[in-house]
């Protein structure tokens, strides 16, 4: 996906909808990640978790700070890309948070959330208004 497909809130999550699975995909904008630095943890909600606008699902933490994750819809949690915890692969939490930071708008999905109100979908950002606030925020 490029950003251009997405929506966008004003907390930097993105939102991507498929109209044919009522489903959002979401995840952090590269604006975010990149104010964010050195990602080393990310928490996320169980699948069957009823989300509502605005609240928070999980958090993300880099070695500047710890930061909520807000959700851009209402609906319930159908599917996370969690961070592997594997024995076997020590490196598995730090190949996905290089994979969060360096494609967040493909393989850098957080959750997927099946939206109870498509309505809600109406007051994101475009890509093009969303830059303009990140424009504002720099300064």
């Amino acid at each position: 996906m490029t950003p251009d497909q997405l929506k966008f809130s004003k907390t930097h999550e993105w939102t991507h909808f498929d109209p044919a699975t009522k489903t959002a995909t979401v995840g952090l904008s590269a604006f975010a990640l990149e104010a964010l630095t050195d990602l080393v943890y990310v928490e996320l909600p169980n699948v069957g978790r009823k989300v509502s606008v605005g609240e928070s699902f999980g958090e993300i933490e880099s070695v500047k700070a710890v930061s909520d994750i807000y959700s851009p819809v209402a609906g319930e949690i159908v599917e996370t890309y969690p961070v592997p915890n594997d024995p076997k692969d020590p490196k598995a939490a730090e190949k996905r948070m290089a994979q969060i930071k360096n494609d967040p708008y493909g393989e850098g999905w957080l959750v997927k959330i099946k939206v109870a109100d498509e309505g809600a979908l109406g007051s994101l950002l475009s890509y093009a208004d969303y830059q303009k606030q990140c424009a504002e925020e720099q300064h």
